[in-house]
């Protein structure tokens, strides 16, 4: 976790009121999030850049594991119970607006049966097709499309999955302030939402909403800045490629 606060300060002190523009707190609460965003969703490329290249036997120093570790606090699992409160749709389930991406579907209880998550094609091919690729009761097919859920067994039964492993989405960042004197200062409270990622990240985040605000407010300064500064901070990281 990265404390709103301290990157709103950050930001503040480099865009500078005086010479390079105000960043309002309405403003930086929408860079933060696209912000966030972005870095989260870079990592799933990293992740296939860097599971081309050989690791090392040192954790901490090991590229996929470094990915892994960032990820981690976004994976989820629904259960059943969960499940159940999905709604339905016409051909299976609606999945949750927060999801990004699943990457394990689950259908009996004992034992766990894991679903072969195919694309839309490959999809209706198995499902259509010969008895030789035809889905079974130990060989499920599932696939996403249009944000809904469709599992299907043995004969071309739909499946409830008992468990649904994904990661999850970045929530919104809020820095929550009062206004006193006509000037915001921070007040931490129920609302308040700091950023999810690692603590590694904050560099970068600072970086981008500098390059985000800039491009907003028509300030080449800030936006070059930002940018100038996130090129270092990404040339400081390891390569996967």
């Amino acid at each position: 976790m990265i404390l709103v606060d301290t990157v709103y300060q950050k930001v503040l002190a480099l865009a500078n009121k005086e010479q390079r523009g105000y960043i309002t707190p309405q403003d930086f609460n929408l860079f933060a999030s696209q912000a966030q965003l972005e870095i989260f969703e870079q990592y799933f490329y990293d992740v296939n850049g860097a599971r081309r290249v050989q690791g090392n036997d040192t954790v901490y120093a090991d590229i996929d594991d470094m990915l892994e570790e960032k990820m981690q606090v976004f994976e989820t699992t629904d259960n059943s119970t969960v499940i159940s409160t999905y709604a339905a749709a016409p051909s299976g389930l609606f999945l949750p607006k927060e999801l990004y991406r699943v990457h394990r579907v689950e259908t009996s209880i004992n034992p766990i049966i894991t679903c072969e998550i195919l694309n839309t094609k490959d999809f209706r091919d198995c499902i259509f097709g010969g008895p030789l690729i035809a889905p079974t009761s130990r060989r499920p097919v599932a696939n996403i499309r249009d944000n809904i859920l469709q599992c299907i067994g043995s004969g071309g039964v739909p499946l409830t999955p008992v468990n649904i492993i994904y990661f999850r989405k970045p929530a919104k960042v809020n820095w929550t302030y009062v206004v006193i004197n006509k000037q915001a200062l921070y007040n931490h409270g129920t609302t308040t939402v700091n950023f999810e990622l690692h603590p590694s990240e904050e560099n970068q985040l600072v970086n981008k909403i500098l390059r985000l605000a800039g491009i907003s407010n028509e300030q080449l300064e800030v936006m070059r800045a930002g940018h100038e500064m996130d090129m270092t901070t990404t040339k400081q990281q390891p390569k996967t490629q």
